[in-house]
Order: C-alpha cells, then sequence, then structure tokens
C-alpha cells in the first residue's frame, strides 16, 4: 500500500478511535469520578486525556512507513 491510501485509511482508523474513545472516557467520568474527591478527578482527566496517544504511535509510525520504491 502506498503511504498516501496508508494516509487516507489510518486518518478514518484514527477518527473512528478517538471518537469512541472520547465516548467511552465520558461515560467512565459520567459514572464513576463525577462523586470522587477533585485530585482523584484531576488525575483521570489528565490520564485519559493523555491515555490516547500511546494506540495513536503505532498508526501514526505505520501511516509515516516508506514505499518500497522509495527505499
Amino acid at each position: 500500500m502506498r503511504r498516501r491510501a496508508r494516509k487516507l485509511v489510518g486518518t478514518v482508523i484514527l477518527l473512528a478511535f478517538v471518537c469512541v474513545y472520547a465516548l467511552v472516557a465520558m461515560a467512565l467520568a459520567q459514572g464513576r469520578v463525577q462523586d470522587a474527591p477533585k485530585l482523584v478527578q484531576m488525575i483521570f482527566y489528565v490520564t485519559i486525556g493523555f491515555a490516547w496517544i500511546l494506540p495513536a504511535f503505532p498508526l501514526i509510525r505505520w501511516m509515516e512507513r516508506r514505499d518500497a520504491e522509495d527505499i
């Protein structure tokens, strides 16, 4: 698959993942974190806010991989 096609596919997958991730994070926050102390809420929101990056790194690395013809 050429780089241009990988970028298109990766972008669609990343957008879908972020939408689903945001809905799951909101559901967790609504159900469990709302009654927690402020410090626990802050830790939760910071952790959840950065956690989506970990699964996105391999996808972005795959999207930016060189084509076989470029090597």
